[in-house]
This record gives structure tokens, sequence and C-alpha cells, in this order.
């Protein structure tokens, strides 16, 4: 069998957090460029599938922080998500094969 639907618990949600953290890259960077405001449409599917996560981190975060530095926060909570995601599945044994199972596959 595909090793992708054999471990679909890992892989969907791995990455559909990857997506969203590369888009928050994304949006950082032209961010750098263009009005917050700008009306193009590659800015507004940016802005469409990071705002809310954007707003979960505004809510944790200080209001002291600029709007970049959210946005750095949001990458970096997204990576921290998918590394424990990753270590939970492996200390539970649910990650098969590769170097996850310290064996070959």
């Amino acid at each position: 069998m595909n090793d992708f639907w054999s471990y679909w618990y890992f892989h969907i949600p791995n990455f559909v957090l990857a997506a969203v953290m590369y888009t928050l890259i994304g949006r950082l960077l032209l961010g750098l460029f263009v009005p917050e405001d700008w009306d193009n449409y590659i800015w507004r599917a940016f802005r469409k599938v990071t705002d809310p996560y954007v707003r979960v981190v505004r809510y944790v975060t200080p209001d002291v922080l600029t709007h970049v530095v959210v946005l750095i926060f949001g990458v970096l909570w997204l990576m921290a998500f998918r590394l424990a995601y990753f270590v939970l599945l492996a200390n539970a044994g649910l990650i098969g094969g590769g170097a996850a199972s310290g064996g070959a596959s």
C-alpha cells in the first residue's frame, strides 16, 4: 500500500499546516513591498488563507507587537506545531519506516 494513505493521519494535517505556514511566509515577504490594503488577487488570496490563523496568533500575543512580528510568530508557532505533531506520533509508534522508526523499511 502507498505510504501516504498508510499514514494519512500524519500527512494530511502536516500538509495543511505546511501550506498555511508557507502562505504566511509569502504574505510576510510580499507585505514588505505592498500596502496592507492592496487589491491584487494574489494578496487577497494570501490574506483569505492566513487571516483566520493571524487572528488566533494576534489573540495570544501582546498588543505591543507590530503586525510583522505577529506574522513571524505565526510562522514559528506553525513550525512548532508541525514538530510537536511529528514527535507525538513518533513517540506513540504511529509513524513507521525510515529514520522515524530507526530502521529500514
